[in-house]
């Protein structure tokens, strides 16, 4: 395992989960998931696996449009199979339903797995900064 190949790898996830959340692509967000991935958004349930992610990320698209960049902190590979990641995104959101837009800023903790030699998000937590 070349760790340097590794990481750029589980960057290249990073950023394409980053510009499937400012496109709010659901058919973008659902292959960077694992199958049995899990989404632990803050103040809502967490989604498990394919089809509760689905429902989750149309319920999110649905309410908000994020323009946000990810600044990777960390990478660790702990194994050939298991890998960790901390980020900050920082960027806005705008709320459909009232048409404001607000500074949003969070931290996010992604695990992630190798399916099928693919680094995939097998969980997703992020909270507010502020």
């Amino acid at each position: 395992m070349e760790k340097s190949t590794e990481k750029s790898a589980i960057e290249k996830l990073l950023f394409n989960y980053q510009d499937a959340l400012n496109t709010s692509d659901v058919n973008k967000v659902l292959p960077l998931y694992a199958q049995d991935g899990i989404f632990m958004p803050q103040g809502g349930p967490s989604a498990i696996g394919q089809e509760q992610l689905k429902g989750a990320y149309e319920f999110v698209f649905k309410n908000l449009q994020l323009n946000i960049k990810f600044n990777i902190d960390e990478i660790v590979i702990v194994n050939d199979h298991y890998a960790f990641a901390r980020t900050i995104s920082r960027g806005t959101q705008l709320i459909h339903a009232t048409g404001i837009t607000s500074a949003e800023e969070n931290r996010e903790l992604f695990m992630l797995q190798k399916e099928n030699d693919q680094w995939k998000i097998a969980r997703y937590v992020f909270n507010k900064m502020k």
